[in-house]
């Protein structure tokens, strides 16, 4: 089906024959005319229609709000109606009736509640407002892809089916696989590692990640889309100057886009390289000067966080957190074995980003795992990799909806996810 794009129109010469096809978003009748308000993904244009015989008015009649349709007519750019474009309808198509009335408004001035929204899903996301959001989670995601392609990094997809925790505990969601018990994986960690050993040097993936946590936030998913990268004979300094530019490139690639001009209402700044780093200790003690307790050895609390990033406008790093907050696979720090080389990215008081300098000795490894109360054998499958040349290797793994939330001034995460899964919701 040949067509025009709304956002096209304004481009052309006036009095040139068009095709558009779209929803119905509003229509207003009159004795000889009617007035028709058509939408697509790109914009809205409106249509003019005459009600010249028995056949158009009894479609007109039938129409409704949010039917689909396609129409052939001539461009007038010297119209009164809002941008000064109109379409002069010659032919008009039903292609699908919409019922009603709508169980969700699209140009309804009044905002639905969030239930109500969110099993509209469908029609929730007709709203440019909300289509546009996923216009820039495209443009963010696609600038970080070409930047770590750029970067010679190898695209990989590994399995979301697994034997055996990521990061141990009890945040799993368990599945029947055939006769045997697995779990959905919380991260692509043990296989990149492993990658590393098989020589790939760099790799990122672009993947579901599902963490069985009980939060019911404006922050949290169950389900959401995770950027991971591993990079052999790195360390965490070499990961951090790495996630750094990755953040950057993906914002300028939304802030030179058009999908983030026509976002009216926000603002978007690329923020400056590197980014401020902060140890965990120093952290702790900036609290304990504000008169907020704290003990060694424990995460922050949102409330924390917010004391802590007051310190900061934009991104920054919190490093060089204890051995016991961190996975078993995180390398201690040189002659500190209470602290590790690794990271989370920060912005204010919303954590983007963890990241770490992994344990490249299968020894060390191993003694880990056991002071995390893990079984070693339950894990062979990684550890073998590590026992034939494993190099240094590091690497992190960044939420693509926190960071969407963030760049666009979101509150609540579940707007950046098309279909959210939360603690509550599983449909649609």
């Amino acid at each position: 089906m040949s067509r025009n794009y709304i956002y096209e129109l304004s481009g052309l010469e006036d009095g040139k024959r068009v095709d558009i096809a779209g929803w119905v978003q509003d229509i207003r009748k009159l004795k000889n005319v009617a007035f028709l308000m058509v939408r697509d993904n790109t914009g809205i244009i409106q249509a003019t229609l005459k009600l010249d015989n028995e056949t158009t008015k009894h479609m007109i009649n039938e129409l409704t709000r949010e039917s689909v349709i396609k129409l052939t007519g001539i461009l007038n750019k010297h119209s009164p109606a809002k941008g000064g474009v109109e379409v002069q309808t010659i032919d008009l198509s039903l292609l699908n009736r919409s019922l009603t009335p709508l169980p969700l408004g699209i140009a309804d001035p009044v905002e639905a509640d969030f239930d109500t929204r969110f099993n509209n899903r469908f029609l929730d996301l007709r709203k440019p407002e909300r289509l546009k959001i996923f216009h820039v989670e495209s443009e963010l995601l696609w600038g970080i892809r070409k930047f770590l392609n750029s970067e010679h990094f190898v695209e990989v997809h590994t399995p979301k089916i697994v034997a055996a925790a990521t990061e141990g505990g009890a945040d799993l969601f368990g599945v029947k696989y055939f006769e045997k018990n697995a779990y959905l994986n919380q991260s692509p960690q043990l296989y990149k590692e492993m990658l590393m050993s098989a020589g790939f040097d760099r790799v990122f993936e672009v993947g579901p990640a599902f963490r069985a946590e009980e939060h019911n936030t404006p922050r949290h998913l169950n389900e959401f889309t995770s950027i991971d990268i591993e990079m052999s004979f790195s360390d965490h300094n070499d990961a951090m100057s790495m996630l750094e530019r990755s953040v950057k490139a993906g914002i300028e690639s939304v802030a030179l886009s058009n999908t983030f001009r026509d976002l009216d209402s926000t603002e978007i700044e690329v923020p400056e390289i590197p980014f401020p780093r902060i140890s965990y200790q120093k952290c702790i003690d900036y609290l304990h000067k504000n008169g907020v307790e704290m003990e060694f050895g424990v995460d922050f609390s949102p409330e924390q966080l917010k004391i802590v990033g007051e310190q900061f406008k934009s991104f920054y790093f919190i490093t060089e957190w204890p051995s016991q907050v961190r996975a078993f696979y995180t390398m201690p720090k040189e002659n500190n074995n209470l602290v590790t080389n690794s990271f989370d990215l920060q912005y204010r008081d919303k954590e983007i980003t963890s990241g770490a300098q992994r344990i490249h000795e299968v020894d060390m490894l191993e003694k880990r795992l056991k002071e995390k109360g893990l079984n070693p054998a339950d894990f062979e499958f990684h550890l073998k990799a590590f026992r034939y040349g494993m190099p240094p290797h590091a690497g992190w793994g960044l939420g693509l909806e926190r960071l969407t939330m963030i760049l666009l001034d979101l509150q609540n995460i579940r707007e950046v996810s098309l279909f959210p899964r939360d603690r509550t919701r599983i449909v649609p």
